[in-house]
């Protein structure tokens, strides 16, 4: 009688993870580092645009760029990836694409930013590279 019950519990544990969209740890793992990924790179975005003094700039880079300009890629990216990070917890099935293809350019634009903030940019490059393998291991909704 008792194992009648668990089961029931699991099998409404699994219509209300059908129901919500979310269906694996995975995306769940994806959400919430975009979401923190998407708001440290809007903060980064910020510093940049309001005290240009606060980062050091180098000579002689290749993709140099007025770091205001910079300020504001990394603002409207992190605005971005935030709401896409916060789609996937709707069961929004285009976040998953749109997380890939955002946190895949939060990626180039942090390798850009290196001279700026090293060890900055290579803890938010490894979080995305981590948000990108969460969401293509994701089981697909068809799968579960």
């Amino acid at each position: 009688m008792t194992s009648h019950v668990s089961g029931a519990r699991s099998g409404a544990a699994v219509r209300s993870t059908e129901r919500t969209g979310l269906g694996s740890g995975w995306l769940v793992f994806a959400g919430v580092l975009m979401i923190f990924g998407g708001l440290m790179m809007l903060l980064q975005g910020i510093a940049a645009i309001a005290h240009d003094d606060v980062f050091v700039t180098t000579r002689n880079y290749v993709y140099e760029f007025d770091l205001t300009a910079w300020g504001w890629v990394h603002l409207v990216m992190g605005v971005f990836i935030t709401l896409a990070g916060a789609a996937l917890f709707q069961g929004a099935t285009w976040a998953r694409v749109v997380g890939v293809v955002l946190t895949g350019l939060a990626m180039l634009a942090n390798f850009l930013w290196i001279p700026y903030a090293p060890f900055w940019a290579i803890v938010l490059i490894a979080l995305n590279a981590f948000v990108i393998w969460a969401l293509c291991t994701a089981p697909s909704p068809e799968e579960r």
